[in-house]
């Protein structure tokens, strides 16, 4: 089974200067945890409502903000429309990660793949291992 199979292809999207109440309202009107951040058609950021609670929240920050204070940083891990869905699993597994971005051989989003995704198409078991590789705690954490 390809990526394509599983992924959610209807995805909104926010820019960088975006405030963060207009994402906030993005993911309550289409019901998502998620929100791709682009910018000239790129992926640069990722945001979710944990970001949110976290970076704004949490820390008293104006929700007129730009959402580009509030989304992850680093490199947003992404899979090709094409790949085994079995390899974007153990991808998820190996970056601990519910969600990926998925990309058409030009680079440009075409689709988010989370484990809901996986669970519908992919079944609960293969959903059970990678969400307990997900949540294991990595091998060089100290203690």
């Amino acid at each position: 089974m390809k990526v394509s199979d599983a992924m959610t292809s209807q995805v909104s999207t926010a820019a960088p200067t975006d405030s963060v109440r207009k994402v906030a309202q993005v993911m309550a009107h289409v019901e998502t945890g998620a929100v791709p951040i682009v910018l000239d058609g790129k992926v640069v950021g990722l945001v979710t409502d944990r970001d949110i609670v976290l970076r704004v929240v949490a820390e008293g920050r104006s929700f007129d903000s730009p959402i580009s204070e509030a989304m992850s940083e680093g490199e947003v891990q992404s899979v090709k429309e094409d790949d085994i869905l079995a390899d974007a699993t153990a991808k998820m597994a190996s970056h601990q990660i519910r969600r990926l971005i998925v990309l058409d051989e030009a680079g440009k989003l075409t689709g988010i793949l989370s484990l809901g995704d996986v669970a519908k198409d992919y079944g609960a078991k293969q959903v059970g291992k990678t969400l307990e590789e997900i949540s294991a705690e990595p091998a060089d954490a100290t203690q």
